[in-house]
This record gives C-alpha cells, sequence and structure tokens, in this order.
C-alpha cells in the first residue's frame, strides 16, 4: 500500500501507534528483535477505518523467556493505555523466525495480542492466510525482508485452511442469530464468505473488496443485495439481514465440502 515517504501506511494515526510500538518492543527484545511487520488488510489494500485492525507480526532471533514477554505485556498495557486514536486496534503474534516458516498446529505457544487481550497461545489455522499476505505482501516496518523467511504456500494449503476454518468456526453458528448480530459482525461475515469462496474457486487470497466484487458478477443474484449492503455498511449503520447472512453461511459451507479430505 502506498505512503508517504518514511512512514509504513498512508494513516497518520495508525503511524503513531506503529512507531509506539515498535520503539517499545525494541527496547523490550532487544538483541531478540529481528523485524517488525504489517499483514491484513494494511498490506494488501484492503483497510478501512472503522472496520479494519492493524495486523502485525514481530519476528525474533528465538523463542521467548518469560522476562521478555512479561515486558511486552507490559508494552501493550501501556499503549492500550495511552490514549491514542488507534491502541486498541492492534492484533499481531511474536514469532520466532524458526516458527515463522511454516504453520503447524504443535507449534510452540508464543505472545499473542488481540486488540486489548494479552496472551500465550498458538496460532489457529488463519495464520496460513497470514503467513502467505506477510510472504507476498508484507509490509517492512523495521528489519530485512521477509519473504526469505516463510516458505511458500502453495494453493490446496490456501483451500484446506479456508475449508478447515470455516467447519471450526461456522458449523456450530449457522442458527446462531446473537453471534452475527453485534456491530459489524454481520457484514463482515457477508464479506468473508466472498473471500472464502473466492479462495476456493482460485487458490488465492485477495481482499475482500475484490473478492466482494467478484462475487457480484460470479454469483446468484439472490446475494447481490447483500454483498452490496456489506460492502457499503459503516460504524453508524445497524447490521443487516441476519437470517439471510446466516443463508449465505450455510451456502458456503456447501461449496466447501468438495475441497474437504
Amino acid at each position: 500500500m502506498a505512503s508517504a515517504a518514511g512512514y509504513p501506511t498512508p494513516y497518520p494515526g495508525v503511524n503513531t501507534v506503529i512507531k509506539l510500538l515498535l520503539e517499545n518492543v525494541q527496547s523490550v527484545l532487544d538483541t531478540y528483535f529481528i523485524g517488525l511487520y504489517l499483514h491484513g488488510s494494511l498490506a494488501i489494500g484492503d483497510f478501512e477505518p472503522g472496520r479494519s485492525d492493524i495486523d502485525f507480526c514481530v519476528v525474533t532471533t528465538r523463542e521467548l523467556p518469560l522476562k521478555l514477554i512479561n515486558g511486552l505485556e507490559v508494552v501493550h498495557k501501556r499503549i492500550k493505555e495511552s490514549g491514542l486514536e488507534w491502541a486498541n486496534k492492534l492484533e499481531g503474534s511474536y514469532l520466532s523466525k524458526k516458527t515463522l516458516r511454516r504453520y503447524s498446529p504443535g507449534e510452540t505457544p508464543h505472545p499473542h495480542v488481540d486488540n486489548i487481550k494479552f496472551q500465550v497461545t498458538r496460532d489457529e489455522r488463519d495464520w496460513v492466510f497470514n503467513r502467505h499476505i506477510l510472504r507476498e505482501h508484507g509490509v517492512v516496518v523495521a528489519g530485512p525482508p521477509i519473504k526469505p523467511m516463510i516458505a511458500p504456500v502453495n494453493p490446496d494449503e490456501l483451500r484446506e485452511a479456508v475449508v478447515l476454518g470455516l467447519k471450526e468456526d461456522w458449523t456450530s453458528r449457522l442458527n446462531d442469530r446473537q453471534w452475527a448480530a453485534p456491530g459489524a459482525h454481520q457484514p463482515y461475515v457477508v464479506l468473508t464468505c466472498c473471500r472464502a469462496l473466492y479462495t476456493m474457486k482460485f487458490g488465492a487470497i485477495t481482499s475482500k473488496n475484490v473478492s466482494a466484487q467478484w462475487a457480484l458478477t460470479a454469483l446468484d443474484k439472490e446475494w447481490t443485495d447483500l454483498i452490496q449492503a456489506a460492502l457499503k455498511w459503516s460504524e453508524r449503520d445497524p447490521h443487516g439481514d441476519i437470517e439471510k447472512t446466516q443463508k449465505m453461511m450455510r451456502y458456503t459451507l456447501e461449496q466447501a465440502e468438495p475441497y474437504r479430505k
């Protein structure tokens, strides 16, 4: 994504939080620090203020000792309490160079922050997507190029990750109206359907907007109004048609069946 010279993104408020994160993380990690990188919407040109998070990855020379993990928790508490506009939108992981190389369900737990929650955990299957985006589109905030540090992710791995993610996250929620109701979740689910269908079709990852525009022409007209409403949604709007969103979830799961192993 294009940005002003010397800044990782075109958004001044986002850059302020990233700069604060970098300074604090480098101070805590010292010689353990390799680099700070952006992925997600900021990397693929899909960032929308009011919807998006600041997705980041910090790469370290090796697994972190407890003392440094505790230091990182203090850092994120300090950033959260800073009052900065984007302080509660940081989402990312601290991965050793070895762990970053490729996704493994049995990998060593590592520090992860999800907006305001800091924990030590293992990556979920969606980190297959994150690694792919980091490798192909990652934004270097500090450190060497990240592409050589990540093994290529092939199309079937992306499809498998989509199918497993849908099965694990959605199967039990197909009839749970409350799950889709809060804030931006309903339009997010619609756009996630579009992106999942795109990835299953092409074995590739693209932005939610590009996936949605493809879906508007490739899918049945039954979904047109729902997708268009999701694309136009903003923080001030109520959620959209939950029943039809649940129907689209079922449709997406049905399309995933041929790809299940």
